[in-house]
C-alpha cells in the first residue's frame, strides 16, 4: 500500500479520518451509540502508481459497491496523452466525429479505433463507448475534474473509461507504433499503451529537433519482461546504436545523445508482453548543454576536494600517531638508563693518580689474575737497535 511510484502523495478525499478516531476515543463507546453519524467520514487513501497506471489511484474501503481503489484528482499526475474529464452534454457531442461501442472496450481499443480513422483525440464514456474528433470540438466543453471520469472500462477493470454524461479524452499518438517528433519536449509511450505491448512488434520513432545541441532521455516508465525484447536508442544520421536496453539492463538514469536526430527503436519477440515503456525528451540548447556541463564539472571538483582530503588527512593521522610511538620508546630507553644507573655496583675507574690513591687506600683490596692460554717464545732482532733485547728472548 505505500509502495509510492513518485514523490506526490494526496488522499483522494479530505483527510479526516485522524481527528475522527481522536473524536471516537474521547466520546467512548456509549457516546458513540447516542451518536452514530461520527462514523459517516470519508475514507483515508493515499495516491500511488507504481504501475504506470494512467494517472495515481489510490486504495478506499468501499464496500458496497465492490470498488477498492479509485483514481486520485490529481491532475497535474496525469499521463500526458491524458488530456482530461469533459463534460458531454451530447448537442453538440464533445467529439463529433466517428463513435462506437463495446463491450470489451478498452482505453487502447478507442484510441487504435480513432487514429485508424485519423483522428487526433479519442474518447470513451459510461464505460463501452468510443467517440473520435479533433482539439476544435473541446472549445465549447469545460474540463472538469478526474473523478467524474472513474467509470470502469468493460474490457479492463482497472482503467478508466469515463463516466455518465463525462467523456474522458487522450492523444491517438499514445500507444502507436512508430511516429514523427519534432517539438522540443514529448512523451512517447511504448505500442498499445496503457495495455501491453502486443507480439511481434517492431517500431520506430523519429526525434528531430533543428537547432539543438543534445537530447536529454529519461525513461519515466520501463517494464519489460523478455529478454529478446528490447529498446535502442539510435545516432539518426549513422545509425550507430548508443543505448540499449533491455530486461537485465533497464534505464537508470538520464541519457544525453549529442545531436538534433534520434532514432527510438523498440522490438518484441512473440512469446510475453509486459507494460511497455513511457519516455520523456527534451532537446537541449547549446546554452543548455554548458549549464549540464558546469553543474557536472563543479560535482567533479567537489568530489575532487573530498577525495584529496581524505588522503591529506591520513597522512597526518600517520605522523601524528609515529610521532607518539617515538615519543613512547624514547620515554622507555630513558627509564630503563635511570633505572640501570640506580642499581648497579659502584667500579672503581683508573683515570688517574687519586683514584690509585683512593683505590690502594681502599680497605677491599683488588686482586687481578691472568691466566694466559698459550705463551709462544720466540727469537726477533730489531733493526735499529742492536743493543736493545728483549730480556724474553735468548742468545
Amino acid at each position: 500500500m505505500f509502495d509510492f511510484g513518485g514523490l506526490l502523495q494526496r488522499s483522494c478525499q479530505q483527510l479526516l479520518l485522524l481527528l475522527l478516531l481522536l473524536l471516537l476515543y474521547l466520546l467512548g463507546e456509549k457516546e458513540l451509540d447516542q451518536h452514530p453519524h461520527v462514523l459517516t467520514f470519508p475514507p483515508l487513501c493515499v495516491c500511488r502508481n507504481p504501475d504506470g497506471d494512467v494517472q495515481p489511484w489510490c486504495y478506499i474501503a468501499d464496500h458496497e459497491d465492490g470498488i477498492y481503489w479509485r483514481y486520485c484528482d490529481i491532475p497535474t499526475c496525469q499521463m500526458p496523452g491524458n488530456l482530461g474529464c469533459f463534460r458531454d452534454s451530447g448537442d453538440p457531442p464533445t467529439l463529433s466525429g466517428t463513435s462506437e461501442t463495446s463491450n470489451k472496450l478498452t482505453i487502447q481499443n478507442c484510441i487504435s479505433f480513432c487514429r485508424k480513422q485519423r483522428y487526433k483525440l479519442a474518447g470513451m464514456e459510461s464505460g463501452y463507448a468510443c467517440f473520435c474528433g479533433n482539439e476544435v470540438d473541446l472549445r465549447d466543453h469545460g474540463e472538469s475534474p478526474s473523478m467524474e471520469c472513474n467509470h470502469v472500462c468493460f474490457g479492463d477493470h482497472t482503467q478508466p473509461c469515463g463516466g455518465d454524461g463525462w467523456v474522458i479524452i487522450f492523444d491517438t499518438r499514445v500507444g502507436a507504433c512508430g511516429g514523427n517528433y519534432s517539438s522540443p519536449s514529448e512523451v512517447i509511450y511504448s505500442p498499445d499503451f496503457p495495455d501491453k505491448y502486443g507480439a511481434g512488434r517492431v517500431c520506430y520513432w523519429t526525434i528531430q529537433v533543428p537547432g539543438s545541441s543534445a537530447i536529454l532521455f529519461n525513461f519515466t516508465f520501463f517494464d519489460i519482461s523478455d529478454q529478446t525484447d528490447m529498446v535502442e536508442l539510435l545516432d539518426g544520421y549513422t545509425n550507430q546504436v548508443l543505448a540499449r536496453f533491455d530486461w537485465r539492463s533497464p534505464p537508470r538514469e538520464l541519457v544525453n545523445i549529442t545531436g538534433d536526430f534520434v532514432i527510438l527503436y523498440f522490438y518484441s519477440d512473440r512469446t510475453n508482453q509486459a507494460q511497455g515503456f513511457a519516455l520523456l525528451y527534451q532537446a537541449l540548447r547549446s546554452q543548455d548543454t554548458r549549464v549540464i556541463e558546469d553543474e557536472g564539472n563543479e560535482e567533479d571538483e567537489t568530489d575532487d576536494v573530498s577525495s584529496t582530503a581524505g588522503p591529506q588527512l591520513a597522512v597526518w593521522t600517520i605522523y601524528a600517531l609515529a610521532a607518539l610511538l617515538i615519543l613512547t620508546v624514547i620515554a622507555m630507553v630513558a627509564k630503563l638508563l635511570l633505572h640501570i644507573t640506580v642499581k648497579s655496583p659502584n667500579i672503581p675507574t683508573v683515570s688517574g693518580s687519586d683514584s690509585c690513591s683512593q683505590s690502594t687506600a681502599s680497605s677491599e683490596p683488588w686482586i687481578i689474575l691472568y691466566r694466559p692460554s698459550t705463551i709462544s717464545l720466540f727469537k726477533k732482532k730489531l733493526k735499529n737497535h742492536h743493543g736493545d733485547l728483549s730480556p724474553l728472548v735468548g742468545n
